[in-house]
């Protein structure tokens, strides 16, 4: 589940990785040898229904994966080798014509074997973009090889931060997984096209963007589309793409799934990232930082209208849950704390990971929102995970189709008269060892007009154990309010806990919900 993303920290604030490929070079030999003439490429007719085509075509045969072979030399390329593998920003795709955006590609080689077909979509027409070692720079000239190897992957870049200047503004490699951020932010979570068993102890599948074609934008426009063609022994599926970077990176996402075969466990718009640990969850972990994490809390606002916000955890165990819902608002993990100081990481920066938000557009019928929760000895691996899930099960031979709006960015993309959560802490009780002390800090709207006097109270819920000695009162270092309880287990060894802040009209506040394991 974390195979492809840890990496990405090693790499530094420059980089940008994601996942696949394997690839360098036959011997020294090979690697002076002029390269081959290869003929040129042939284009073919493209438009928005060729991938979906595709995809239809392709689900109707058994799963065939692409190569993943490669010249001895580099078949076993380590981590160090793969990063002084370039590519030169000279001969990105559309370098120097004027655009909003042009196109970097990643290597085959170390974790990054499949080979991924690249095309470029200009008039209608698409052409295969060719492979050449000499668009890459490389810190071991060995590893220089002229085999056609192909690609691996893409970077997006996009003058986000300064005009003039262009940085990578979102990634595709590895899986079928993707990134972006905003304007002033580094890499953190990342998503993916579709979630096959995740956590299942019998393993997950895990699906393979194969194929991209790139549209050519045209000069002044801010925006672009990429299409993605999916794969995998259980389904298909095409993807399009449209990407405006910003102050929120937006991606707007059509999909058409096609299942080779029933699938029960399937997770439509999975969101990945990395909780270690913060104020109210550090078990086992003797750490300086007050917090490392690339998302707190999952947020959802419900289609009934209600907004629930649950903090992560790092169980002990691995831990499910599912919140039903009927046609959603929108879900994603966040990054609240925007503070320096809530994490006093100079290399990391875990204050300038972007939120994820996932609006579905339309109706997208009954199921949850599941969150899968996997315990992490260290910041290394991904352990969280988020998605979807339909209540039917897919249908082999059947067309699923999603549409929804990715915003990567600092927060929601809505605004909300609720009080939001700010924080949230868990502590020992002084003389009761069968208790914990909890402490939950609310800001927002509802406190700016506070009239004098005011006075507000807790509506909460443990199932099972006992909340006592609940405690609301203003916090006047946050302009907001906090709620104090002690939480009595008993027994139970998991237990659901609800709050929420409420004046004499009712509910203030989004619902707090959380799982509490010893």
């Amino acid at each position: 589940m974390s195979i492809l993303r840890r990496d990405l920290v090693k790499l530094g604030a420059g980089l940008t990785l994601l996942g696949t490929a394997n690839r360098m070079a036959h011997a020294q030999s090979t690697a002076t040898s002029p390269p081959a003439a290869t003929p040129a490429p042939q284009s073919t007719p493209f438009d928005d229904g060729t991938v979906r085509l595709i995809a239809q075509r392709l689900s109707k045969k058994p799963y065939s994966p692409p190569s993943q072979a490669l010249p001895n030399a580099i078949a076993n390329m380590d981590f160090d080798q793969f990063r002084g593998i370039a590519f030169n920003p000279e001969k990105a795709l559309w370098h120097g014509q004027n655009l909003a955006f042009d196109v970097e590609f990643f290597p085959r080689g170390f974790l990054y074997k499949p080979r991924i077909g690249m095309n470029e979509v200009t008039g209608g027409q698409s052409t295969p973009i060719p492979y050449d070692p000499d668009l890459f720079t490389y810190s071991n000239p060995v590893l220089r090889v002229t085999d056609d190897l192909g690609f691996s992957g893409l970077r997006l870049r996009y003058a986000i931060n300064t005009p003039g200047v262009m940085e990578e503004c979102a990634v595709f490699l590895g899986a079928s997984y993707f990134r972006a951020v905003a304007k002033g932010q580094n890499y953190g979570l990342s998503a993916r096209a579709f979630a096959d068993g995740t956590g299942n102890p019998k393993g997950e599948e895990f699906a393979l963007f194969r194929e991209f074609w790139l549209e050519k934008p045209e000069p002044g426009v801010e925006s672009i589309v990429i299409h993605a063609l999916l794969d995998s022994p259980s389904l298909t599926g095409a993807f399009r793409f449209t990407i405006r970077p910003g102050d929120t990176t937006v991606f707007d996402v059509q999909s058409s799934l096609f299942p080779r075969q029933d699938i029960t466990e399937s997770g439509i718009a999975p969101l990945t990232g990395m909780f270690y640990f913060d104020t109210n969850e550090r078990n086992h972990v003797d750490d300086w930082r007050p917090a490392a994490h690339d998302s707190e809390a999952l947020q959802m606002w419900t289609g009934a209208g209600q907004q629930l916000y649950r903090p992560l955890i790092n169980p002990t165990d691995l831990q499910f849950s599912a919140f039903e819902d009927s046609s959603p608002h929108g879900f994603g993990l966040m990054q609240r704390k925007r503070s320096f100081h809530d994490y006093e990481d100079l290399a990391l920066n875990y204050q300038k990971r972007p939120s994820l938000w996932i609006e579905p557009i339309g109706n997208w019928g009954d199921g949850a929102v599941d969150l899968v929760e996997i315990p992490t000895p260290n910041e290394v691996n991904d352990n969280i995970v988020s998605f979807w899930r339909p209540k039917q099960p897919m249908k082999g031979g059947q067309e699923y189709s999603y549409i929804y709006r990715m915003y990567w960015g600092w927060d929601t993309p809505w605004p909300t008269q609720m009080a939001r959560v700010a924080a949230t802490r868990i502590g020992g009780v002084t003389d009761h060892a069968d208790a914990r002390f909890f402490v939950i800090d609310f800001t927002g709207a509802p406190f700016q007009n506070v009239p004098q006097g005011a006075n507000f109270h807790l509506i909460s819920q443990a199932s099972p154990g006992t909340i006592r000695n609940v405690v609301v009162e203003p916090n006047p270092e946050i302009q907001g309010w906090r709620t104090t309880f002690e939480f009595v287990p008993g027994d139970a060894k998991m237990c659901e806990l609800q709050a929420q802040l409420a004046g004499d009209q009712g509910p203030i506040s989004e619902k707090w919900m959380y799982r509490w394991t010893p």
